[in-house]
């Protein structure tokens, strides 16, 4: 960037802080601040500025970490990619006022520095869009990784009868992980009566009732019984809703009523012991 330029941001840097904090307490009714304590919106605003413009003095290398350290910490705890992102474009805007009005610089410097600091705050843009990304696709994956280790394999209660209890949304790649756990688990444990329990199951609807009678027809193809238990009032009511059709095979409200048909299908009952 010309010297000019650097010269001009460097004299003017204190308004320019001024300016800056004054446009994003402002920005929008401070839609940022409205869930955070005052003090901290505003030292995290005093931080994002001073970083902004001390990367005038840094190698490229150093502002790409520089600008890591300070945004993962605020990205891991919710602040949004909008407060990074606008709150760069009203920096811009503040400089570009400044040099349109600063009397010391020619209008043809001006012009020709516009593209440089247009480059410049667009570098730092994109490179936070990257980390923020960055962030969002690793913290996807590992919960991803945490929905398939809820992915339970079919756990044997009693003697020929197993339950699966399904934890969390439903995708098609769960769905096809939670259909061979419960195919491979019918087979080790000699299964006749498989409990698919839907308790921790937020949601139930079109997509997630398909993979869950999938699941039922395939249990059926391996010579077992499917009993769907845990379906809630305001998931039945989804379910008739929905126009669903799970008469193909059993359905209770609770896993202790499905294992009390489990233990009649295979000709056995509970009995109180005197």
């Amino acid at each position: 960037m010309q010297p000019s330029v650097i010269e001009m941001i460097y004299s003017q840097r204190e308004e320019i802080m001024k300016q800056w904090k004054d446009g994003m307490n402002n920005l929008e009714q401070n839609q940022f601040s409205h869930s955070l304590p005052s003090n901290l919106y505003h030292e995290t605003n005093g931080n994002f500025v001073t970083l902004i413009l001390d990367t005038l003095e840094m190698d490229e290398q150093d502002a790409k970490e520089r600008f890591r350290s300070f945004a993962e910490p605020l990205m891991h705890t919710g602040w949004p990619l909008s407060y990074f992102t606008k709150g760069l474009q009203l920096f811009r805007r503040i400089l570009v006022q400044m040099m349109t009005t600063d009397e010391n610089l020619e209008s043809k410097k001006v012009f020709e520095t516009l593209d440089e600091v247009e480059n410049w705050v667009d570098e730092v843009i994109n490179q936070l869009v990257g980390e923020y990304t960055g962030s969002w696709e690793n913290t996807l994956h590992l919960q991803k990784l945490a929905l398939n280790e809820l992915s339970a394999p079919l756990i044997p209660v009693f003697e020929k009868i197993s339950v699966m209890p399904l934890v969390g949304t439903i995708d098609t790649d769960r769905a096809k992980l939670i259909m061979e756990n419960l195919l491979e688990g019918i087979i080790e444990h000699r299964s006749q009566v498989v409990l698919i329990d839907i308790t921790g199951v937020p949601v139930v609807d079109t997509m997630v009732a398909h993979h869950i009678i999938q699941a039922a027809e395939a249990v059926r193809l391996v010579g077992a019984e499917c009993i769907l238990v845990g379906i809630r009032p305001e998931i039945a009511q989804t379910i008739v809703n929905l126009g669903i059709d799970l008469h193909k095979f059993s359905t209770k409200s609770t896993l202790r009523k499905g294992i009390e048909t489990g233990l009649e299908l295979t000709q056995r009952r509970i009995v109180s012991i005197s």
